[in-house]
């Protein structure tokens, strides 16, 4: 064997036991109880917890947006998931007029595939259908591994933006060749005219962000889109849902049996709205904003109920000094804050304390963002799995600083946050990749994920 882990409590979504894991040419080849194995590495893992690694199916990488580009690129974003126990990214390239769903992803794995530290999968952002003939190409994109599309129902100014015409085609040929459509769900007619209001009425800081697009501005979107969903049968699945009435209305779409799917994200359970009045509130500026404690409580109840079927961060940091453009307008702040090395430590952490269930964390952050999204080797500690694993001390304490992240942005809204329990090694496909603080993998190691469709054709 190339790898032995031994006598760590191995959990999964449904269980927890103490066990080896053997790994052999970088899957999983046996697990059991004291194994009578011989291995070029032995790893003892008494008292830690040995998890799948995580994926985060919402990152934004190098991602132009708001006059700069993300401060992580796809070397230093990747890097920082490794060191968060996240062995599988996914990213966002956004396809626009004129241009084609594999022409958009080659682009983007071009640049992605000499600094990838962790392996990697894209959805596709859709803009515009090129006069319906994008849809054509969708079928490829699914044999290409490419098998979900997003949507937005915002960012009109911006030309990202789809109507509800547009959406249901999406969702139509989606479901037609076996691909599910993601969307971002917030009002833009209101969230416009709230913004004109508050312009003229002075008021530029960091809270009108919030006001401008509140609770009821992302709940009527999220319905909208789950009754279109109800009406065509589409799966769909919505990314960082973030209010109270938009998890009911996928609640109750559930409960009739409809494949709606619910992603939220970290910044959403630890944080309320209350962030945007501190004297640095332009760093917590994300789309949809962070929430009221109401919405907060509705989240927390949906992951323990099931709702919520996905935590991932919509990574997506600037620098403070790009955040600064919005000192006085709210409007030039760019959209989006970091998270992709916090996402397991946090739910795990949340796990130790006794909120969720270490399952729990698993399912949400590992084995549902596999199953969803078509990942066949990834999400769980299973024979014939990718080896990806991590190692986690719940033991540790951890206070996140932006001094010790290994992302390449310049301040987190994470500072301070104190975590108890942390992951100590991470290893992609039975390669150590992070080791007790230090990221010891190699830009280029990660590798493409080429996805199955949610229906094998014939």
């Amino acid at each position: 064997m190339d790898l032995l882990i031994k006598n760590g409590t191995v959990v999964t979504e449904s269980e927890s036991f103490i066990a080896d894991i053997a790994v052999k040419d970088g899957k999983i080849a046996l697990i059991g109880k004291n194994l009578p194995l011989e291995a070029k590495k032995i790893v003892n893992a008494a008292g830690k917890y040995v998890l799948p690694g995580a994926i985060d199916v919402h990152t934004h990488l190098a991602m132009p947006f708001g006059g700069t580009v993300s401060a992580d690129g796809y070397l230093s974003g990747t890097r920082a998931a490794a060191c968060g126990g996240v062995t599988t990214v996914f990213d966002y390239p956004m396809q626009r007029k004129g241009k084609g769903i594999l022409e958009t992803v080659e682009e983007r794995l071009k640049m992605c595939a000499p600094q990838a530290c962790v392996d990697y999968a894209f959805h596709c952002i859709i803009t515009d259908l090129n006069e319906g003939s994008l849809l054509d190409e969708f079928q490829a994109a699914v044999d290409y591994g490419i098998t979900s599309f997003k949507c937005f129902f915002v960012y009109k100014k911006e030309g990202m933006m789809v109507d509800d015409g547009t959406f249901v085609k999406v969702l139509l040929k989606a479901k037609e060749v076996g691909a599910i459509t993601n969307l971002h769900a917030e009002n833009p007619d209101i969230i416009d005219m709230n913004i004109e209001r508050f312009l003229k009425e002075g008021k530029t800081s960091a809270w009108y962000h919030y006001l401008s697009r509140p609770e009821f501005v992302e709940a009527e979107a999220d319905k909208r889109a789950i009754h279109w969903a109800k009406t065509f049968d589409t799966p769909l699945y919505i990314v960082h849902l973030a209010n109270k009435e938009g998890v009911e209305a996928a609640a109750a779409a559930k409960l009739e049996g409809y494949n709606i799917f619910v992603e939220t994200c970290p910044q959403y359970l630890e944080f309320t709205c209350e962030v945007y009045k501190r004297e640095d509130g332009r760093n917590f500026v994300c789309s949809p904003p962070i929430k009221g404690q109401e919405s907060q409580d509705a989240l927390w109840a949906a992951i323990k109920n099931g709702t919520v079927d996905v935590v991932a961060t919509d990574h997506c940091p600037f620098q403070s000094y790009e955040k600064d453009w919005g000192k006085d307008d709210f409007t030039k702040i760019p959209n989006g804050c970091a998270g992709i090395e916090n996402l397991y430590p946090y739910m795990l952490s949340k796990a130790n304390e006794g909120k969720i269930t270490f399952n729990t964390a698993v399912k949400l952050c590992a084995t549902n963002p596999a199953r969803i999204f078509g990942c066949t080797d990834k999400g769980s500690i299973t024979v014939g799995k990718d080896a990806d694993i991590v190692i986690y001390d719940p033991d540790q304490e951890f206070t996140i600083s932006v001094d010790n992240m290994h992302s390449d942005y310049d301040h987190t809204i994470w500072e301070g946050v104190k975590l108890h329990g942390y992951p100590v090694q991470t290893y992609v496909r039975g390669e150590l990749v992070y080791d007790h603080g230090n990221f010891v993998g190699k830009p280029g190691f990660g590798k493409f994920i080429k996805r199955e469709p949610r229906i094998r054709k014939g």
